[in-house]
């Protein structure tokens, strides 16, 4: 959730992703700090640099899981949580990672310790995570896959 707030501070965004202002951000952001502005020995160049990798970072995240992307994206969600089981899962602060068993890995953002320890702990992970995971957080598609051994 705080890589989702810092990345919506970063482009002016108040509540609802709406992919036209986002663009709109990003086209603005990255005129105003690309590194081409700057000459080879301005100290700014470096910082420049930095920024505009986090403003691209930024975009693509925010785009992933906008409203609209999600629902061009969900016919395939539905197909992977309805008939793939989970193949593996990690947790680390607020994201949870699911891989499945067709490869895909989405994560799901805000997902507490507590929750985290009820999945493990409970007899039916796939029934779980479909009460519990899938409708309640934000997700996105990974760029992870599944490696075949």
């Amino acid at each position: 959730m705080k890589r989702i707030n810092e990345y919506k501070k970063l482009f002016g965004v108040e509540k609802e992703l709406d992919l036209k202002m986002l663009k709109k951000s990003y086209r603005n952001l990255v005129k105003e700090w690309h590194p081409d502005k700057f000459q080879e020995d301005d100290a700014k160049r470096e910082e420049a640099e930095e920024q505009s990798r986090k403003i691209i970072d930024g975009y693509h995240f925010l785009v992933s899981i906008a409203p609209e992307t999600k629902e061009a994206n969900l016919p395939a969600y539905t197909e992977t949580i309805t008939n793939a089981g989970i193949a593996d899962y990690h947790h680390k602060g607020l994201l949870l990672e699911i891989t499945f068993n067709d490869g895909t890995t989405y994560e799901y953002f805000g997902v507490t310790k507590q929750v985290y320890i009820k999945m493990v702990n409970s007899d039916k992970l796939n029934r779980f995570a479909k009460r519990a995971i899938y409708p309640k957080y934000t997700y996105r598609k990974s760029k992870r896959y599944l490696q075949e051994a």
